[in-house]
């Protein structure tokens, strides 16, 4: 009993998970295991458990029950150090063992769970730069193209000619806002000019007897040619406030709503230039991918071309009637008030305004604070 047979001692020797033998400290380890086993344990009383080479017990060689045969001590379970075999295959497996100076054997890295990646927000924002360059890069590309006579572009012939309409239109509409913008300062100085002058006529009429009815008449003439005036230039400043708003609300809005439809055909120009390219080259396994890819974002750019044009079409129809209409009433109130004005038919000018609902301010009246502006 007290030589151990060499199965006993092929036991003892620790091994670790790259197959060569541990430092001293587990040595004292294998020491203790040793007293901790009774005399003349042999393979027979022992069991070998293995669950694969994804359970954890790999090559541990576990001490089943036995007899107490004259000790005193206690059954006890122990864990002995994996195999030379068990540990080259935990090795090349990439699943490490740790062996503690506690005493019972440790798995340092396990299966891994991949779970779902957490969206990084700073990469969410890289992404849409990434996005943003390659759609500027191949809209540039298409306008360069296009400029230099190399590209093709997508043309709506009778989209295009209501464009250019308006467009010429508009210049026009805006030079005879800067020439009734002109008319209307100017009549404003002359208007104060009268007003003066009739006020120097009264004071006049006043103080020389001799010509008391000649500055009279002319006193009366200019303040009633300085009403008439101030009724005109209310006319006026309605006729451009109103032509303000066509040209620089209406139409205007409607010219963005055309850069946003010219944005999105040079946008489906380029895609679609991309794919054709795409399409001329040869398919394999590495340019289906692409293709299929570049086909998703060429529909997608041709929704937004046909949504967008479908939008211009509907503004220019609605500013069209709008425009009829706008300037239809306002060239019939500047005719009809420059005519009574300048017949001096006061009664026909005042009827204008009031046909069109233009109220004058009361002359002499306090302008608004600017609190009361705010």
């Amino acid at each position: 009993m007290a030589q151990e047979s060499p199965k006993n001692s092929a036991a003892e020797i620790p091994v670790t998970s790259n197959g060569q033998l541990e430092d001293s400290h587990d040595h004292s380890f294998n020491r203790d295991l040793k007293c901790s086993l009774p005399v003349g344990l042999g393979l027979s009383e022992t069991k070998i458990t293995s669950h694969g080479f994804d359970g954890a017990k790999e090559g541990v060689v576990e001490a089943g029950q036995f007899p107490n045969k004259g000790s005193s001590m206690s059954p006890k379970s122990s864990v002995i150090s994996p195999s030379s075999a068990a540990a080259s295959r935990l090795a090349g497996l990439g699943c490490d063992l740790i062996i503690p100076t506690g005493g019972r054997a440790q798995q340092k890295s396990g299966p891994v769970v991949l779970a779902d990646e957490v969206k990084n927000p700073a990469m969410e924002k890289l992404e849409l730069v990434r996005k943003w360059s390659l759609n500027t890069y191949k809209c540039t590309r298409q306008i360069i193209s296009e400029k230099l006579g190399r590209g093709s572009r997508t043309v709506d012939l009778e989209l295009e000619a209501q464009i250019d309409i308006l467009r010429d239109n508009k210049k026009k509409y805006e030079n005879i806002l800067r020439l009734a913008q002109t008319l209307s300062t100017q009549l404003f100085q002359m208007v104060h000019t009268q007003r003066q002058l009739g006020d120097a006529f009264a004071d006049l009429s006043l103080k020389s007897l001799e010509l008391h009815e000649e500055f009279g008449y002319n006193a009366d003439t200019q303040k009633l040619l300085a009403k008439n005036g101030e009724t005109l230039l209310g006319a006026i400043n309605f006729f451009i406030a109103s032509v303000n708003t066509l040209v620089n609300k209406t139409i205007e809005d409607t010219l963005l709503t055309v850069k946003q439809y010219e944005s999105a055909r040079i946008e489906y120009d380029a895609y679609r230039t991309d794919l054709e390219e795409l399409n001329l080259g040869p398919r394999d396994a590495n340019t289906l991918p692409k293709i299929e890819q570049s086909q998703q974002l060429f529909q997608v750019h041709k929704e937004k071309y046909d949504k967008m044009r479908n939008d211009v079409s509907i503004k220019l129809k609605f500013l069209e009637e709008n425009k009829v209409k706008v300037l239809h009433n306002q060239l019939v109130l500047f005719h009809n008030a420059i005519a009574a004005y300048f017949a001096g038919n006061q009664k026909q000018l005042e009827q204008t305004l009031k046909q069109f609902h233009i109220k004058l301010k009361t002359p002499g009246a306090d302008a608004p604070s600017w609190l009361e502006e705010q």
